[in-house]
C-alpha cells in the first residue's frame, strides 16, 4: 500500500514535467500538493485520535492508516475519499438500472402473454375470463351449457327450473371471442389492473325461443287458476268502536310474463344459475299501497266524524248519537267527506217524534180517580229546523258534547206526565176547578163555562196559561164585561171573575153559560190569580158521572171596602191598548211527523170574547217574569217560548 501511495504521489510530479505548457506555475502546483498533504496528514491525525478513544477494538488498519474491516462484517465509511464515495454512488445506480430493467422485464413477459389472453379483469357475458384463452374459454361456456338449469326464485319460498335441454340450449362461436384478443394492445395491459372491460356477445348460445315460451307457459307459477291477483289497500267498512282503518294491500302471484322473459332469456345468456324473480319486480303490483297519502286523508276525515258522540238529555234520559248511526250519513266528494244533512234531520225528526208531547193525546188522572185522555198545544216541541243546524255545526267541529235539543215550547217535565204537579185541573161535566202547586191542592172552586146550548162550548185539552193581567174589558157581540182578574189560556177563551153571577157550578153552563171562558166567584178568581203564571198547565176535560145539579152561592163581586168610600177608577190618559187578536192554535207544523199530526183545536166562537187591557199599573205580572204586552203574541198559546233556564216562572218554565 504504500508503494502505492508513493506511485500516486508520484503521478503529479510527473505531470509537472509534461505540462509546461499550460498557465499555471510550478509555484501554484506545488502549493497545490502542498496542500492535499497537508489535508491527508490531518485525516490521519482525526482518526488515530477516534482509535485511541475507542481503544481500537475489532479495527484492522492498514499501514496507511485506512479502516479495512471491524470484525464485525461492518466497514467503516469514515475516512473514504472522493475515489470511494464515487464507488458507492456508482452501486446505487447500478442497483437502480436492474431494478428497472426487471420491471421491464416482467412488463414485456406480461405484454407478450396477453397477445393470446384476456386482459385482467375482462368480462364476457357476466362471467370473468382474466388470463384466459379463447379456447378456455369455449370449454368454459360449453361445460356451462351442458346439463344447464335455470332456477326461478318465487313467492312463498317456491321455485321453478328452465333446463337448457328443453329450451335447445347449445353453443355457438362465431370468432368473437378471438376478435376480442385480437384487438387487445399488448402492452397497454397496466391500465386494466383496476377494471377491465366487459363484453355482451349474444351468439354464442343459441336456443329455441318457441320451446323457451312453451316451456314458461307450462310451469306451474304462471297456471292462472293457482295465482292470486294483486289486490290494492282500501278503507274497511265502519267498526264499532274503532271506527275506519286501512286493509293493506295484497300481492299476490301472479306473475308478469313479459318482464320474466326478459330476465329469464339475459340470465340464459350469462348461464347464471338462479333468477329471483321478487327481487327483479316481475310481479305485478298493486297500484295503491297502505301507505297512500290520499287513503290516508279519508280514513282520518272519516274517523273524525265517527269518533264523537252527541248526548242528548231529556231529563233523566239520554239518547247518544255516536258512529254506529253517523257513518251512514257520511258522504264523499272525492277526498273530501261530509255530513248527509238529510240524515241529519231525519234523526232530529226521530227525536222530536219521540219526545216532543205537543198535540199528542196522552191519560190524565183526574182527582176523581178516573183516567181520561187529553191532548192540546201544551207539552214539548223541538225546533227541528234549527236543532238539525245546530247538530250539523257540532258534527263538523268533530267534538263530543252532551245537550239539549233547541225547543218550540217546552214543558213541565221529562219525567212522567210533561204537565207535571202543577196544574189547573178543569172538570167541564162536573163544572168543577181544583188547583195543584207542587201535587199540593191549594185551591178548589165551581164555575161556570161555556153555554152549550148556544154553541159556545168550552173546548177540552191541555193548554197553558197564556199571561195573566188585572183589570180587563171583555168585549164581543153585543156585550163589554169589565173583569179584575184575566188568565187567557186557550186563545181568548180564559179565567176571569164573573161580577154579574150570583152563583156557580151545576148545570147553569148548559143554558146560561158563558162565551166559552171559565167564569169563577171573585175570591177563587183572585186566588188563582196569585198563583198561576205563563206556560202553567190547564187540563180542562169531559168526565161523565160527574154531573153536579146543585151549584154553590158564591159571589162573582168584588166584596165592598169599609174603610173608605169607593174611589171612581181613574181615567186613562191614553187610549187603550189595541184588543189582542185571539190567540188561535197554530197548524201543526210541516217538520211534525206524520204520527204526531196535532188534532185542530177548537176555535173561539164568534161571540167569545175580546179583551180590552185597563191601565198596564194595575197589571200583575207572572212571578219573576216580565209581563209582555197583551198585544204581543209571541211566547203565547202553541209557540210559546219559555224564559231561560233559571227563571222562576213556575214549572213549565225551563
Amino acid at each position: 500500500m504504500r508503494e502505492e501511495r508513493n506511485k500516486a504521489e508520484s503521478v503529479p510530479a510527473r505531470s509537472e514535467e509534461r505540462r509546461p505548457r499550460r498557465s499555471r506555475s510550478r509555484e501554484a502546483f506545488k502549493q497545490r500538493q502542498k496542500e492535499l498533504a497537508d489535508s491527508r496528514a490531518q485525516e490521519r491525525r482525526v482518526h488515530e485520535n477516534r482509535i485511541q478513544e475507542t481503544g481500537g477494538a475489532g479495527e484492522n488498519r492498514t499501514g496507511d492508516g485506512h479502516q479495512q474491516n471491524d470484525g464485525q462484517g461492518t466497514l467503516d465509511t469514515q475516512g473514504k475519499g472522493p475515489f470511494d464515495k464515487f464507488l458507492s454512488w456508482k452501486t446505487a445506480a447500478l442497483v437502480l438500472i436492474l431494478a428497472v430493467a426487471v420491471l421491464a422485464g416482467v412488463y414485456v413477459y406480461k405484454a407478450l402473454g396477453y397477445r393470446n389472453t384476456y386482459f385482467p379483469h375482462t368480462v364476457i357475458n357476466g362471467t370473468d375470463v382474466s388470463g384466459k384463452t379463447a379456447e378456455e374459454v369455449k370449454e368454459l361456456i360449453a361445460s356451462g351449457v351442458n346439463g344447464y338449469g335455470l332456477v326461478l326464485k318465487l313467492r312463498e319460498e317456491k321455485q321453478e327450473t328452465v333446463t337448457g335441454e328443453k329450451i335447445g340450449l347449445h353453443t355457438v362461436f362465431d370468432g368473437s371471442l378471438e376478435e376480442i384478443i385480437r384487438q387487445q394492445s399488448p402492452f397497454r395491459w397496466p391500465r386494466y389492473l383496476l377494471k377491465g372491460p366487459s363484453y355482451d356477445i349474444k351468439t354464442m348460445i343459441a336456443y329455441d325461443d318457441d320451446a323457451l315460451a312453451q316451456t314458461l307457459n307450462g310451469l306451474s307459477c304462471f297456471d292462472s287458476g293457482k295465482a292470486v291477483l294483486p289486490s290494492d289497500a282500501y278503507l274497511s267498512d265502519y267498526v264499532s268502536g274503532q271506527g275506519y282503518s286501512i286493509v293493506p294491500e295484497t300481492e299476490g302471484t301472479t306473475l308478469d310474463m313479459d318482464k320474466v322473459r326478459a330476465q329469464v332469456e339475459q340470465a340464459i345468456s350469462s348461464l347464471a344459475p338462479e333468477l329471483d324473480l321478487d327481487a327483479l319486480g316481475c310481479y305485478k303490483a298493486p297500484s295503491i299501497r297502505s301507505d297512500n297519502t290520499s287513503l290516508a286523508a279519508a280514513r282520518d276525515a272519516r274517523n273524525r266524524y265517527v269518533n264523537m258522540t252527541v248526548t242528548y238529555t231529556f231529563g233523566s234520559k239520554t239518547e247518544v248519537l255516536d258512529g254506529d248511526e253517523i257513518h251512514e250519513w257520511l258522504v264523499s266528494d272525492g277526498e273530501q267527506v261530509s255530513i248527509d244533512p238529510d240524515q241529519a234531520a231525519a234523526y232530529v225528526k226521530s227525536l222530536a217524534s219521540k219526545y216532543n208531547t205537543a198535540y199528542r193525546k196522552r191519560s190524565f188522572a183526574t182527582s176523581y180517580g178516573q183516567n181520561v185522555e187529553v191532548s192540546g198545544f201544551y207539552g214539548w216541541r223541538i225546533n227541528q229546523s234549527e236543532e238539525t243546524r245546530e247538530l250539523l255545526g257540532i258534527l263538523e267541529a268533530g267534538e263530543s258534547v252532551s245537550r239539549e235539543p233547541v225547543y218550540l215550547q217546552t214543558a213541565a217535565s221529562h219525567d212522567g206526565p210533561d204537565y207535571g204537579s202543577t196544574y189547573a185541573e178543569v172538570n167541564l161535566t162536573a163544572q168543577h176547578l181544583i188547583f195543584y202547586k207542587d201535587g199540593q191542592k191549594v185551591l178548589e172552586s165551581d164555575f161556570v163555562s161555556g153555554n152549550v146550548s148556544r154553541g159556545h162550548t168550552t173546548p177540552p185539552g191541555i193548554f197553558s196559561i197564556t199571561y195573566k193581567q188585572r183589570d180587563a174589558v171583555l168585549k164581543g157581540e153585543g156585550y163589554a164585561s169589565p173583569v179584575k182578574f184575566w188568565m187567557p189560556f186557550n186563545g181568548g177563551i180564559g179565567f176571569h171573575d164573573a161580577s154579574w153571577r150570583s152563583s156557580f157550578g151545576g148545570s147553569i153552563y148548559k143554558s146560561g153559560g158563558s162565551h166559552g171562558c171559565v167564569n169563577m166567584p171573585y175570591d177563587k178568581a183572585k186566588e188563582l190569580f196569585e198563583n198561576v203564571y205563563a206556560g202553567m198547565p190547564v187540563i180542562c176535560y169531559d168526565l161523565p158521572g160527574t154531573e153536579s145539579k146543585k151549584s154553590s152561592q158564591s159571589s162573582g163581586r168584588a166584596p165592598q171596602e169599609t174603610t173608605a168610600p169607593a174611589q171612581p177608577a181613574p181615567v186613562p190618559t191614553q187610549a187603550p191598548p189595541a184588543v189582542p187578536p185571539s190567540v188561535l192554535p197554530e197548524n201543526v207544523p210541516s217538520e211534525t211527523l206524520p204520527s204526531e199530526t196535532a188534532p185542530p183545536e177548537t176555535s173561539p166562537q164568534p161571540s167569545q170574547p175580546q179583551v180590552i187591557i185597563q191601565p198596564a199599573d194595575q197589571t200583575t205580572a207572572a212571578p219573576a217574569q216580565t209581563q209582555p204586552s197583551p198585544n204581543t203574541e209571541e211566547g203565547y198559546g202553541p209557540a210559546f217560548q219559555t224564559p231561560q233556564s233559571g227563571s222562576a216562572a213556575g214549572p213549565g218554565v225551563s
